[in-house]
């Protein structure tokens, strides 16, 4: 199947698998007055917003490159990402708002009720399974917003966890756990917005990739047997994927066609690394004086070389 298929198919099952979640606990929350299931479902609710909304950025982003978009739409995707952090922040003020009124606002009502477990129990297993099934998917296909979706996910088990928690203490005779639990929630809310935001702004501001990634290119460049050394190599963050640009020496006495050949090969062993969108090469002969020493090249190399 393809990116574009695979994408928009996670996005709709995200969409739905949220939607149905939002529905149960809101019923509960309605029914049991449960202060952490409401923050739950409100959780929840701001999923499936934004599962709406990474719905509509996957189908931009995955659609084929044309004339103004001859690289394809794939750099939507960090903004995809940090729409989904504003709906996690609004979420976390809704809950800490509720959760901080209930413990200031005087005695709490203990809440019992098999449903309020029952629901908080099914949406572990259910943000347990989202979580590991958008990472897989956004790691294989190079895909930020949903490996920002992944995390997402993966402390929606853990807020779950604790709002259920929240709610066995209260029925044990501790109603102020309840509240408790809802601030938890929240805290673990914000931290995720935090990791997506994170993660996404080296995306928007062009970073360098990590130095394993940059190291292995270097090595794939050097590799070539008629590649004498590299300098200025510049490797950074367009959208999600990687664009690199360098400069390789090779010995002067190369014809055009031979030179044409070397950076020809150099490209396609660079490009052939998932990460990396397109490769520059640029050709320097030695009796142009143009060849240079170049200490990161080095260091990378001998990193490389001693991994």
């Amino acid at each position: 199947m393809s990116r574009r298929h695979t994408l928009r198919r996670v996005g709709l099952v995200l969409f739905v698998g949220n939607l149905a979640l939002v529905v149960a606990k809101g019923a509960v929350a309605l029914q049991t007055g449960s202060l952490a299931v409401e923050s739950e479902a409100i959780n929840s609710l701001a999923d499936t917003v934004y599962s709406m909304v990474i719905l509509a950025g996957l189908y931009l982003t995955t659609r084929p490159p044309d004339f103004e978009h001859p690289h394809g739409h794939e750099r939507i995707e960090p903004f995809v990402s940090l729409f989904v952090a504003v709906g996690i922040f609004i979420a976390a003020a809704v809950v800490i708002y509720q959760s901080g009124t209930a413990l200031l606002g005087g005695p709490i009502e203990p809440v019992q009720s098999p449903l309020a477990i029952a629901v908080l129990l099914v949406s572990v297993l259910v943000k347990l399974g989202l979580y590991r099934y958008c990472l897989a998917v956004g790691r294989e296909w190079q895909s930020p917003a949903l490996v920002a979706t992944a995390l997402d996910n993966r402390n929606d088990v853990w807020t779950a966890g604790a709002a259920l928690a929240g709610v066995v203490g209260a029925g044990l005779g501790a109603p102020m756990l309840d509240p408790l639990a809802a601030m938890i929630v929240a805290i673990g809310i914000v931290h995720t917005g935090v990791e997506v935001v994170r993660d996404n702004v080296n995306y928007l501001v062009g970073a360098a990739p990590p130095e394993e990634l940059r190291a292995e290119i270097v090595q794939r460049a050097l590799e070539h047997p008629d590649v004498e050394g590299a300098h200025d190599v510049i490797a950074h963050y367009v959208g999600p994927e990687i664009d690199v640009s360098l400069h390789i020496e090779v010995e002067g006495d190369r014809t055009l066609r031979e030179a044409h050949d070397i950076e020809t090969a150099v490209v396609e062993t660079v490009e052939a690394l998932d990460q990396v969108d397109e490769a520059f090469v640029h050709v320097d002969p030695r009796q142009l004086g143009e060849w240079k020493a170049d200490q990161e090249v080095d260091r990378l190399a001998s990193d490389d070389e001693t991994a």
